[in-house]
């Protein structure tokens, strides 16, 4: 067999490969959850009311003094607002105090989405002259690898960051193919936390200024 066809026939087999680990591993690797002993946990707001529901319980049971919830405008959850404010009020609501409740509104739903909400949430604890060590950021499962990424950057070199992914009750009922919204946000993760890694996502700083 002539090198050409070999190196051809190695390459097929590690594609293939590679997507059957991705098929069977790629959600849960995507959906990586690494806490540090945070005094800030950070909601990304266009979670589900179900995933702003687990961040008051995340908050309740450990030792945070404040939550950030980030957000630009809805999509048709609710007019005239926007997942930040929308998160807040739910987390109040769950019994939050509205003291500890920090709103990091963008505007709009835009590209580049996590950087923007990351540079907000940034301003807004600039503003309050809060300089934490640690945050914790929850969000949707298979996007927190990318989003724990894009906040080191932001936040980079004074605070550490965590992850916690949300993974919704109904996830480990069936495949991710078999949910048009699963296979959405795994593709986008697909493609997503490479472009993110490698080309910083097209991004020319990750100044939050």
């Amino acid at each position: 067999m002539k090198p050409a066809r070999i190196l051809a026939y190695s390459l097929s087999i590690a594609v293939l490969l590679g997507a059957g680990w991705l098929c069977i591993y790629g959600e849960s690797f995507f959906s990586l959850t690494r806490r540090v002993p945070a005094e800030v946990l950070l909601v990304e707001g266009w979670i589900d009311d179900q995933g702003v529901l687990a961040a008051a319980e995340e908050f309740k049971r450990s030792d945070y003094k404040y939550v950030v919830v980030t957000g630009g405008q809805t999509d048709g959850r609710q007019s005239s607002s926007n997942y930040a404010e929308i998160a807040a009020r739910e987390l109040n609501r769950l019994g939050i105090p509205e003291d500890k409740i920090i709103i990091a509104k963008t505007e709009g739903i835009e590209r580049q989405r996590t950087f923007k909400s990351a540079a907000a949430a940034w301003r807004a604890l600039q503003n309050k002259g809060i300089h934490p060590k640690d945050i914790n950021v929850l969000t949707l499962g298979p996007h927190a690898r990318r989003s724990r990424s894009v906040y080191r950057k932001v936040f980079a070199p004074a605070t550490d960051i965590g992850v916690i992914a949300w993974v919704p009750a109904d996830y480990g009922s069936t495949p991710w193919w078999r949910s048009t919204r699963r296979t959405k946000c795994f593709l986008k993760e697909i493609v997503g936390y490479p472009f993110e890694l490698l080309l910083n996502s097209g991004r020319i700083s990750n100044s939050p200024g």
